[in-house]
C-alpha cells in the first residue's frame, strides 16, 4: 500500500502531485486534470483521503437558506497577514543539499511558489548557530566585533538555500535569531561578571552591548549583500531556557536596556529598516514570576518601546490566550507566532492525532488570536530527526521527513499540511476579517480578505461526519461538502 505522504518531487502542468514509488522515474504518470470553478479549495484529512487535494465549486443561483451557513463582513477588519512558513535551519539546508537538483528545486517550488505552489512566505533563521547546526559557532568567535563574518555554515548551507528559495518566490519574509552570544560576551550571571567559556547558559556583559548590536547590524548587512533582505529580527530566541545546546538567559530587563540603548539605536544609525520583535519565547514565561508580561513590562519603557514592532511566541509552555490578553494591554503591537515542534513525545508523524490538534492550536488559534505570522520549526529532517546537536532536540520532526536512504522519498507531517492550507490561500498583506453563522464546537475557520481582492477561508471540521458548510460574502454563495476531521481552505474572487 502506497503512503500518500509520500510523493514524488516533480511538478506535472498545473500543480499535481503524485504518490512516490519506486519505478517513479521509469514511467510517465498522468497529468490529472486541475478543477475549475469560481471557488478554489484545498482538502486534507486526518486519514489522508484527501492529501492537499484541489476541489472546486460554483456560487449558487438559489436562495441561501441553508442553517449551517457562514458569512463573511469584510467591515469587520482586525490584524494585517505577514505570512505562513517554516524554520529554514542548518540541518534542513544539509538535507535539501544531499537532494538531486532538480528534485530539490521542484520541492522548494511546491512549497514556495506563489503560483505553483502552496505560497509559504514566512522563513525563520538563526544568528549563529542554533540547535538544528551542523556546528556550534557564532560570526564572531575571534574575540573583538572586528573579526565579524559569516562561517561557512551560512555560506555553503544557508545562503544557497535562501537563494534559491528567492529565485522561486522574490517576496518571501526572512525573520532572525541568534540562540548565542559569542562566547566571549558571556558572563556566569550580572552579579558574578566572571567570563563564561559555553556554548550554554550564561547573560551577556553588558560591557559589551555596543558590540553586539554592532554584531546583529554586521550580519544583516552582510546577508544584505547577498542579496537576503532580513524583514525583522529577535534580540534572543528563548531568552528564559538556560539548557538548549546553544543559549543565552535574557531577563526582560535585559532585553530592554539592549534594545534601548543598543540594538535600537545601532540599527536606527545603520539606517537599517529591519523590525525588532521582542521576548521570542513560550505563553508561559518559563513560570518565572518576574518574567510574567515581559513583552508588556519592556513596552512600558517608552525608549524602548519605540523601536519594538511587537512580540514573538513560542507555544511550549502555557496557553495561546496570552496572545489575546497581550493584545488587549498593548493593541498598537503587533504579535507573531515563530516557533512550535512536533516529535517523539507528541505523536508527531501519526497525522490523524496531530492535524487537527496542530490546525487549532497553532494555525487558526494563533490567529485568531491577532498573530500576523505563523513559523513551525525545521522545514525538513531525515527519517532519523537528523541532522540534530547533542543538547538539542533530537525528538522533534521535520515539517517533512526526508528518507536518508535516497533523499527523495519525503513524508509531510502536519506541520506542513497546516501551513500549506494557510499560504494557499491566505497572501502576504491579507486582512483578517469577521465572518459569523453556523456555530459549532467541533469546527473553527478564519476568514480574510487578500491584497488582490480575492476572499480566503480556512476552515477545521473536527466532527467525525461530514458537514455541509454554506459560505457567503454578503452577495454570493456556495455549497461545500467538508469532510468529517478535515482541513479545507478556499479562495475566491469578490463580485463586481
Amino acid at each position: 500500500m502506497i503512503d500518500m505522504r509520500n510523493i514524488a518531487l516533480t511538478f506535472l502542468g498545473c500543480f499535481t502531485i503524485l504518490a512516490a514509488c519506486s519505478n517513479s522515474d521509469d514511467a510517465e504518470k498522468p497529468v490529472t486534470p486541475v478543477p475549475t470553478g469560481d471557488v478554489t479549495i484545498y482538502a486534507t484529512t486526518s486519514s489522508l483521503t484527501r492529501d492537499l487535494t484541489r476541489d472546486a465549486v460554483n456560487f449558487s443561483s438559489k436562495d441561501n437558506l441553508a442553517p449551517t451557513s457562514i458569512t463573511l463582513n469584510p467591515t469587520e477588519q482586525y490584524q494585517t497577514m505577514d505570512g505562513f512558513g517554516a524554520a529554514i535551519t542548518g540541518a534542513t539546508c544539509f538535507n535539501l543539499l544531499q537532494m538531486k537538483p532538480e528534485d530539490r528545486h521542484a520541492f522548494l517550488t511546491e512549497t514556495f511558489s506563489d503560483d505553483k505552489g502552496f505560497g509559504f512566505s514566512y522563513i525563520r533563521i538563526s544568528i549563529g548557530c542554533s540547535d538544528f547546526s551542523l556546528s556550534e559557532y557564532t560570526c564572531c568567535d575571534t574575540k573583538g566585533i572586528e573579526h565579524f563574518a559569516l562561517q561557512s555554515e551560512e555560506k555553503d548551507y544557508i545562503l544557497p538555500i535562501l537563494k534559491e528559495i528567492l529565485s522561486i518566490n522574490p517576496s518571501i519574509k526572512v525573520i532572525a535569531a541568534p540562540w548565542t552570544c559569542p562566547k566571549w560576551m558571556k558572563v556566569k550571571s550580572l552579579t558574578d561578571l566572571t567570563p563564561l567559556d559555553s556554548w550554554t547558559n550564561g547573560q551577556l556583559n553588558p560591557a559589551y552591548y555596543q558590540d553586539y548590536a554592532t554584531y546583529f547590524v554586521k550580519w544583516v548587512q552582510a546577508f544584505n549583500a547577498e542579496g537576503i533582505d532580513i524583514y525583522a529580527v529577535t534580540p534572543q530566541n528563548e531568552p528564559l531556557n538556560r539548557g538548549n545546546s546553544a543559549s543565552l538567559y535574557m531577563s526582560w530587563e535585559e532585553q530592554r536596556d539592549f534594545v534601548k540603548t543598543a540594538l535600537g539605536p545601532k540599527f536606527k544609525t545603520a539606517g537599517l529598516a529591519t523590525k525588532i520583535y521582542a521576548y521570542d519565547h513560550n505563553y508561559d514565561y518559563s513560570d518565572i514570576a518576574t518574567e510574567k508580561n515581559y513583552p508588556g513590562k519592556m513596552y512600558e519603557d517608552a525608549a524602548a518601546s519605540q523601536y519594538l514592532a511587537g512580540a514573538a511566541y513560542h507555544n511550549y509552555g502555557g496557553n495561546r490566550e496570552e496572545l489575546l490578553n497581550i493584545h488587549k494591554a498593548y493593541p498598537e503591537k503587533e504579535l507573531l507566532f515563530t516557533e512550535t515542534s512536533i516529535g517523539t513525545w507528541n505523536s508527531g508523524r501519526d497525522l490523524s492525532k496531530r492535524l487537527l490538534e496542530d490546525m487549532k492550536e497553532v494555525a487558526l488559534g494563533t490567529i485568531n488570536n491577532w498573530c500576523r505570522g505563523v513559523i513551525v520549526w525545521n522545514l525538513m529532517l531525515d527519517n532519523d530527526r537528523a541532522p540534530n546537536r547533542e543538547g538539542g532536540c533530537q525528538t522533534c520532526y521535520g515539517a517533512v521527513d526526508i528518507s536518508n536512504s535516497d533523499y527523495k522519498t519525503i513524508i509531510r507531517n502536519s506541520h506542513y499540511y497546516i501551513i500549506a492550507h494557510l499560504s494557499s490561500v491566505v497572501k502576504p498583506g491579507a486582512v483578517r476579517i469577521g465572518a459569523s453563522g453556523y456555530a459549532d464546537s467541533n469546527i473553527m475557520y478564519s476568514a480574510f480578505e487578500n491584497p488582490d481582492g480575492t476572499y480566503a477561508f480556512v476552515l477545521m471540521n473536527n466532527n467525525e461526519k461530514t458537514k455541509k458548510i454554506t459560505l457567503s460574502d454578503g452577495k454570493r454563495h456556495f455549497a461545500y461538502d467538508v469532510p468529517g476531521k478535515s482541513v479545507t481552505s478556499y479562495r475566491w474572487a469578490k463580485s463586481e
